[in-house]
């Protein structure tokens, strides 16, 4: 299983749907990227891939502060799972590598 690539991704918020990209990238043995999403760009941080599940942190400042942990598992080309911040209901994430 691969997790690189650039990824659309669409997450379901209390507060409406957010579209963001992500762009994970192998660093010699390390998964490293980026995200961008509501005029923001953020590094993700503790990008992990354990079979299909991946799995990230991120901080963002739009549309509110918050740190985010990403729990996604990939299939093929798409992925799914949550994005949770804290004590916050977890949001459910889906996403379509290009």
């Amino acid at each position: 299983m691969t997790a690189e690539g650039t990824w659309d991704l669409t997450i379901a918020t209390p507060i409406g749907r957010i579209n963001a990209t992500a762009v994970i990238r192998r660093d010699g043995a390390a998964l490293t990227g980026a995200a961008a999403g509501e005029g923001e760009e953020v590094l993700l941080t503790d990008v992990t891939l354990d079979g299909d599940r991946l799995t990230w942190k991120q901080a963002v400042t739009r549309p509110l502060r918050l740190n985010l942990v990403f729990d996604v598992t990939i299939d093929g080309d798409t992925l799914a799972g949550t994005a949770k911040a804290g004590r916050l209901p977890g949001s459910k994430v889906t996403g379509r590598r290009r």
